[in-house]
This record gives C-alpha cells, structure tokens and sequence, in this order.
C-alpha cells in the first residue's frame, strides 16, 4: 500500500497494524554516529502508550520498543534503523460486531471502497495505534535536532471550550515539567484540573471531545524550507494533518491574522545585534516563518483533534450491503485524544525539521 512513507532525506516507512502482531518503522537517512538515548525513545513512547490514565483508553500495551538493526554500540551506523513494538493486548472480538458494518466517522467505509478489503479489527493500518511508530521515528530526529540546538515542545490548548492562557516562559524545560506533573498534558495547572475533570464527564456519559495542541519550535536557523512546494509552513501542514483525528491546522497568526490589516500584522525587523546570528521582530504574526522559510524566530503552530468517533452509545449506520443497521457502542477508546497526542505532534514536527534540515544543507556551497 502506498503512502507509508515520510520525508526525502531523513525518511521514515511505517508498518503493521492494530491487531497485528506488531507495528514498526524504518528509518532511512538518518547520519552516522549519532548518539541514540534508548531510555529517551522508550520515555517518549510512554507518554503515547494506551493506558496510562483515567481519561485515556484502557488497552495495555507496554510499547516496548526493539532495536533490530542501524545501531551499534550505541550510535547510528548510518544504513537503515528498524525499530519494532510488539501488539501485547489485542481484543479482537472487540470488533467482531462491525464485520460488515460501518462505524460513523471512521475509515471503515471508505478502505472498502478503495481496497475492496478492510481489517475490522481496530480499523486496522486506520487505528492511531500506527502513530507509535512515528513517536519512535521521531524520538530518534529529536536527538538529531538536539545536537544543532533546536527544541521543541507541544501542550494541550484546549479541550471543548476551555481553554488555557497564553505561554510566558521561554524555560521550555520547567514547561515540561508542568505539563507532565498531570494526566491532560496542559502546561497550565489551572486549566489542566479544568480540563480533566470536564474529560471525566464527558467519558463517564459514555462520549467523547476534542481539543487542539499548540506548539513551539525554539533555536531553528534561518533558512530551513524548500520553495516553492515543499514550504516549510507546508511539509508541518501535512505531517500534521496525517495525524489520526486532524481536522485543522494553523501557524503564527493563523485565522485570526485574517481579520487584521497589513499594518497590525506585519513583523518589523529589529536591528541586529552584534553576537547574533539571526534578526528579531517586535512580534511574531508569522509564526517563524517566510515564504516558506524559517527565520529564526521561534515556529508556531497550533492543531485541532476533532472527538474520537468511537462512543459507547448505540447509533444508526449501514451494513456492507447498504442497508440501515445499528451499531453498539463497544471497546476501549479515549473520551479525549489530546493528552496521548501531545507527544506524536512533537515527533511529527522533529521529522519535518531533521528532514529540512538535512535539504538545507545541500542548498549552498
């Protein structure tokens, strides 16, 4: 099947499925001799992993990741990675209901239509559990983009209609912090207990919510991004929107930089000080980025989950043959997708950067 693969230079291929006996992901590109933090890409894949609270699914899945090849003694050999995380808590009668029908908002409908076969069980090569392999993938280009001084950090926004404040601190590290001390991964204490308690709710009446991460990029130089398709605004857009549950996208000022005039919006340049490499602007409407190219101001994007499709009420449908059915609510699914999916926005953006990155460096001699 095509469409499994991301990135030119630093180019990652997914595989497996939700019931299958595992899922994993090559990666090609990668340079030689980087350092690879086993513990780190198993501590980003737990903040994915299933399970983990009261307001995320219930499947256990310890997402133990395996080395298989691409690494020795600790570093990268520069020929292709291949990491593998075994399936552990597959409940596949789970699914033995949907066989022939068609659950709303998924893609169960529409992988028939393409394929003329669909895997039920979980939505299959569909599920967000594909996802973990992309937080492995990018746990690796976090450690590459680590070494060239780049950041990157992701928290829940919003959840429904609550929203958090505005970010002050430019201390991505002490954000951290906050944002992993509760379940909802908001940087905002306040908002988060706000948020968890309305998520709780709403998993309690047997639905289900959406929210939007925001995310900042802090210590990208000038000059990543690829005119005039491969935008750098445009390669985030589309890593971001391949994500399972996507619905929207938006950097700098977004829509709302819609409703303002050129004289409200624009960035002015501040001269540039002597011990810098890069220039500043009094504001950031442009989120880092012009004409597709950062300019080392921090990048920032925000992206909207829409509510998991999944709820645990009876609803109407069609069966494989058109016909009027019914659909009961049944499995483990997450009343909110936000809080596990902080960690994918963050991998996402890390393969777009170390990707660009490696572009840029064959851009001048």
């Amino acid at each position: 099947m095509a469409g499994n693969s991301f990135g030119q230079l630093f180019r990652i291929t997914t595989f497996g499925e939700s019931h299958g006996v595992a899922i994993g992901v090559i990666i090609d590109g990668c340079p030689a001799q980087l350092a690879i933090d086993l513990d780190f890409i198993q501590s980003e894949l737990d903040k994915r992993k299933p399970g983990q609270s009261k307001i995320t699914t219930q499947r256990k899945e310890s997402d133990t990741v395996q080395i298989l090849s691409g690494i020795f003694e600790g570093k990268s050999t520069g020929t292709p990675i291949a990491l593998l995380i075994p399936n552990e808590d597959q409940r596949s009668k789970d699914y033995g209901h949907n066989v022939d029908v068609y659950r709303p908002s998924h893609a169960d409908y529409v992988y028939d239509a393409k394929y003329g076969i669909r895997d039920h069980r979980g939505g299959g090569r569909s599920s967000a559990r594909e996802t973990a392999a992309r937080v492995a993938a990018g746990a690796i280009a976090k450690l590459f983009l680590k070494q060239q001084g780049i950041e990157i950090f992701a928290h829940v926004t919003s959840v429904g209609t609550i929203e958090a404040p505005n970010l002050e601190s430019n201390d991505l590290s002490a954000l951290l912090n906050i944002r992993e001390e509760n379940i909802v991964r908001c940087a905002d204490p306040a908002t988060a207990h706000e948020m968890i308690e309305f998520i709780d709710s709403v998993r309690k009446d047997g639905d289900t919510v959406g929210g939007k991460i925001g995310c900042v990029i802090k210590g990208c130089p000038a000059g990543l991004g690829e005119p005039v398709f491969d935008k750098l605004h445009a390669d985030l857009g589309k890593a971001m929107l391949s994500i399972n549950a996507v619905h929207g996208f938006e950097y700098g000022s977004g829509f709302a930089g819609s409703e303002l005039r050129g004289s409200q919006h624009n960035d002015i340049p501040q001269p540039k000080a002597a011990d810098s490499k890069v220039f500043k602007t009094t504001t950031n409407f442009a989120g880092g980025i012009l004409g597709g190219i950062s300019n080392g101001m921090d990048i920032t994007f925000k992206v909207a989950f829409k509510p998991v499709a999944t709820i645990m009420h009876n609803q109407q449908t069609i069966n494989a043959a058109g016909e009027a059915s019914e659909i009961k609510g049944k499995g483990r699914h997450d009343p909110c997708v936000v809080p596990r999916a902080v960690v994918i926005v963050e991998a996402m953006a890390a393969l777009v950067l170390a990707d660009q990155f490696l572009r840029n460096k064959v851009s001048v001699v």
